[in-house]
C-alpha cells in the first residue's frame, strides 16, 4: 500500500471535503423537470474535476432527459482498461420537516457528512474522481486505464445510460468494470458485493364493468375490478411466502456451500433486525430458509401500491370498473426476465376472474448478475480493501437492483467491481442521509490501492 498515496489523502483531506460538499449543494433531483438545470449543473461539475483529474477527452453527452458525462485516461500500456461507474443525480428530499439541517447544505455531525446524495452516489462517486488525482500528482500517471462514464438519471429508470452502453460497446470496452454505490455489511468490514437480484417490475390493470356502478343495484351481479385485482394477487404468494406462479423457480439455483457458509459468519441478529430494520412484529418469507438467502437469493413477489375505486372520506357506494396494481419480482442469479414476464402473462391469464380482463405492462425488466469471486480483479480488489481497512474482505449479495451492472454484462461482456463505502445506516432516499466522513477519504485510499495493485497484477 502506497505511503505517499496516504500522505497526499491525507495531507488534502480539507480540500477533498470542501469539493464535496460544493458538489452536494447542487440540487440535481432528477425526477423534477424543475430541477433539469441543476442537473446539467452537477454534469459540467463532474466533468470539470475530471479533467482536474488528470483524465482526457471528457465529453458531456446530452440525451433526451438528463445529460451523460465520459472520460478516459488511456496511456497504460500493456495494462488493464476499467470502465468507473457512478451517477450525479439524487432522489427527492421529501419531506423536508424531517431533516435536520437542509438537504442541500451539507452539515458535519458525529463524523458525517449529512446532505442527500452524499453516499448515493455523490460522495461515492467522487471518491473515484479524487483517487485519478492523487495517482497523477504522486506518481505523475496512472497505473491503468481508465474509462468513465457518470450519469444523470440512476434515480429515475437510467434509460439513457442503458441505450448509451448498448451502442457503444467499442468505446466504452474494458476488463472490468467499478461501481461504488453499495455499502459495507458494517463499519470497519471491507465488503465486495457479488451478486445482485434483477427486475420486473409490472402495473396490473383489471378492467370489470364498462364504468362504476351502483353497488345496491348491482352488487352481486357485476364484477368489481379492485376485487378481481386482489383475488388475482392473493393467488400469486402463498400465506408462507411461496410463489405460485407456475415456472418460476425453474432456474433458481442455490447459493454455493462456500457462500453460505461465509453468510454464517456475518455478524447477524435476528431479533434486531426486525426491530430496529423492519420494526414489524415478525419477519415473513418462505420456511427453512435463512433471512440472508431470503434477501439476497431467492425470487420474490411484492405489490407497491393498488389504485381504483372510491378511497376519499366518508361513503360512496360504487362497484369500481377499474383497478391497478404496481408489483414487482425481484429475479436471482440465471433467472431469465423474459421467462418470467411469459410466466406472469400466462399466470393473469389462467387465474383471471369472471368478468374481469387484465392488461399487463412492463415497465422495466433486468437480469440478476454474479460475479465470479475467482476473477483475478475481484482477487485484487478484496486484498486492497483488506489492505486498507485492516481486516478480511467479506463477499455478499444484495436484494436489490443495480441495472447499470447487467448492462455492462450484456452488451461489453465485463463483470462488475461492487466496491462500495456506505453503511447501512447511511438513510438512502430517506431524510438525514448521510455519509460517514473516514469511509469517504478511506475510500479514496483504497481505490487508488486498487488501481495500483491491479497494474501491477497484470
Amino acid at each position: 500500500m502506497s505511503q505517499k498515496i496516504d500522505a497526499y489523502v491525507q495531507s488534502n483531506e480539507a480540500r477533498f471535503l470542501d469539493e464535496l460538499k460544493e458538489f452536494l449543494r447542487i440540487p440535481s433531483i432528477s425526477t423534477l423537470p424543475e430541477h433539469n438545470t441543476d442537473t446539467q449543473r452537477a454534469a459540467e461539475f463532474a466533468a470539470t474535476k475530471l479533467a482536474a483529474a488528470g483524465l482526457e477527452n471528457v465529453e458531456i453527452i446530452q440525451t433526451e432527459r438528463h445529460p451523460l458525462v465520459y472520460a478516459d485516461w488511456l496511456h497504460a500500456a500493456g495494462k488493464p482498461t476499467v470502465l468507473c461507474y457512478g451517477h450525479f443525480d439524487v432522489q427527492p428530499p421529501d419531506p423536508l420537516d424531517l431533516w435536520e439541517t437542509p438537504p442541500f447544505e451539507p452539515t458535519e455531525r458525529n463524523g458525517n457528512l449529512y446532505a442527500r446524495g452524499s453516499a448515493d452516489d455523490k460522495g461515492q462517486m467522487y471518491s473515484h474522481i479524487k483517487a485519478f488525482e492523487a495517482l497523477r500528482d504522486v506518481h505523475g500517471t496512472l497505473p491503468v486505464n481508465i474509462k468513465v462514464l457518470l450519469e444523470g438519471e440512476e434515480e429515475v429508470g437510467g434509460l439513457s445510460v442503458a441505450a448509451y452502453v448498448a451502442q457503444n460497446p467499442q468505446k466504452l470496452h474494458a476488463d472490468v468494470a467499478l461501481v461504488s454505490d453499495t455499502e459495507m455489511y458494517e463499519p470497519g468490514m471491507p465488503t465486495l458485493n457479488v451478486g445482485l437480484r434483477g427486475l420486473l417490475y409490472m402495473e396490473i390493470e383489471a378492467q370489470g364493468p364498462a364504468r362504476d356502478l351502483h353497488s345496491g343495484l348491482y352488487g352481486g351481479a357485476a364484477p368489481n375490478a379492485v376485487f378481481g385485482l386482489v383475488e388475482l394477487l392473493s393467488k400469486a404468494k402463498d400465506a408462507d411466502g411461496h410463489l405460485q406462479i407456475p415456472g418460476i423457480y425453474d432456474t433458481v439455483e442455490p447459493p454455493s456451500a462456500d457462500e453460505k457458509a461465509s453468510w454464517a459468519q456475518l455478524p447477524f441478529n435476528e431479533a434486531e433486525y426486525l426491530a430496529s430494520e423492519v420494526g414489524s412484529t415478525s419477519l415473513t418469507g418462505e420456511p427453512g430458509y435463512s433471512v440472508f438467502e431470503r434477501t439476497w437469493a431467492r425470487p420474490t413477489f411484492e405489490v407497491h401500491g393498488i389504485a381504483g375505486g372510491f378511497t376519499g372520506s366518508g361513503a360512496k357506494t360504487v362497484i369500481p370498473a377499474k383497478a391497478v396494481a404496481k408489483v414487482s419480482i425481484r429475479l436471482v442469479p440465471r433467472q431469465d426476465p423474459a421467462a418470467i414476464e411469459a410466466a406472469v402473462r400466462k399466470f393473469v391469464v389462467d387465474n383471471t376472474p369472471k368478468g374481469i380482463r387484465f392488461e399487463v405492462r412492463v415497465l422495466s425488466s433486468g437480469p440478476g448478475p454474479m460475479v465470479n469471486t475467482d476473477h483475478p480483479a475481484i482477487r485484487v480488489a478484496a486484498k486492497a480493501f483488506s489492505d486498507v481497512f485492516g481486516k478480511p474482505t467479506v463477499f455478499t449479495r444484495s436484494g436489490g437492483s443495480i441495472p447499470i451492472v447487467g448492462d455492462f454484462a450484456s452488451h461489453l461482456g465485463i463483470p462488475t467491481i461492487l466496491m462500495g463505502f456506505g453503511l447501512p445506516d447511511d438513510g438512502l432516499h430517506s431524510p438525514n442521509e448521510k455519509y460517514n466522513i473516514r469511509n469517504y477519504f478511506d475510500g479514496i485510499r483504497t481505490l487508488a490501492h486498487f488501481f495500483e495493485e491491479y497494474g501491477a497484477a497484470s
